[in-house]
């Protein structure tokens, strides 16, 4: 099995904000292969289950908020006993232009806290990641970088940010292919 995060945050007013471009990628995902995320207590997540290469995979959007991100991710890796290398976390990435992506493994958090806050229950950094960019003109605009990653996406940006989602998830099923 491997488990694929998406941070973001869960009340309806994050929705479509460029911090939840995680839950945009994971959503993209989970339409593609025409399933819903339910509740789950357990993870304190919303979850769906679904084969990708004939690979078991639990997709996992965390309800505790960007900043408390790893309580739902180590509960769930200590329920299927699944080792780090069989993670994968997808989320925003502030510094990375709007439209990018990058693979990436063993590396610190950037200031990203969903990512250090994974760092910190897994009491490591050694797990993949997709970075989806969402930089833009306007973050040089906005002083405050919480304000910037919470705003949503405005119309030039949106098809940008689709081709990004549908290249997160292209990269999402290469690495489960392998």
């Amino acid at each position: 099995m491997r488990l694929i995060v998406g941070l973001g945050n869960p009340d309806k007013k994050y929705q479509n904000t460029r911090h939840n471009a995680g839950w945009l990628v994971l959503d993209e995902l989970a339409k593609i292969h025409q399933t819903e995320f339910k509740p789950t207590k357990k993870f304190n997540a919303l979850t769906c289950e679904l084969k990708i290469n004939s690979q078991s995979v639990l997709l996992l959007k965390p309800l505790t908020y960007m900043n408390n991100s790893g309580a739902s991710v180590q509960t769930a890796l200590d329920y299927y006993g699944l080792k780090t290398d069989q993670i994968m976390i997808i989320h925003d990435d502030k510094d990375i232009e709007l439209g990018k992506i990058k693979f990436q493994a063993n590396r610190s958090s950037a200031g990203h806290n969903g990512v250090q806050s994974i760092i910190d229950y897994l009491k490591t950094k050694d797990f993949k990641r997709v970075r989806v960019g969402v930089a833009s003109e306007q973050i040089n605009k906005v002083a405050d970088t919480a304000k910037f990653v919470l705003a949503k996406f405005n119309r030039a940006e949106k098809p940008i940010i689709k081709q990004a989602v549908q290249q997160a998830v292209k990269t999402i099923e290469e690495w489960l292919a392998i």
